[in-house]
C-alpha cells in the first residue's frame, strides 16, 4: 500500500511511466550508477534521486526527501517508510516475477 500510495502514480507494476526504458526490474536496477539494487542504495535514491548515470540530481522532477517542499506527499513518508518501499520493490520480481517491470502488457 505505501509503495502504491507514495510512488504508484508513476511505478505501477515496477515501470517508469516517465521513461518506459527504465523500470524498477533487478537488471535495470543493477546497470544504474551508483547501482540501485540494494535497500541501502534505494533509500539514498528516495532522499536524493539522480538521473539513470548519477550525474545529474532529478530532486526537482522525482518526488524524493530533499524535494518535500515541491512533493507534499513526501513530508510525511519516514526513514522507515523509505526502506519498507525499498523492501517492496526488491521483493516484487520474486513474487510477480517478469511481470514487475514488464510493462504495459501485464498491467
Amino acid at each position: 500500500r505505501l509503495f502504491n500510495a507514495t510512488c504508484g502514480a508513476c511505478h505501477t507494476g515496477g515501470i517508469t511511466k516517465t521513461n518506459p526504458n527504465v523500470g524498477l526490474d533487478p537488471e535495470a536496477l543493477s546497470l544504474a550508477t551508483p547501482r540501485r539494487d540494494s535497500i541501502s542504495a534505494l533509500v539514498d535514491y528516495l532522499k536524493n534521486p539522480t538521473t539513470y548515470d548519477g550525474l545529474e540530481s532529478i530532486a526537482e522532477i522525482h518526488p524524493s526527501i530533499k524535494s518535500a517542499d515541491i512533493y507534499p506527499r513526501m513530508r510525511s513518508v519516514t526513514d522507515e517508510d523509505l526502506y519498507s518501499i525499498a523492501g517492496h520493490i526488491l521483493l516484487q520480481p520474486k513474487i510477480v516475477a517478469e511481470k514487475w517491470g514488464g510493462g504495459k502488457i501485464y498491467f
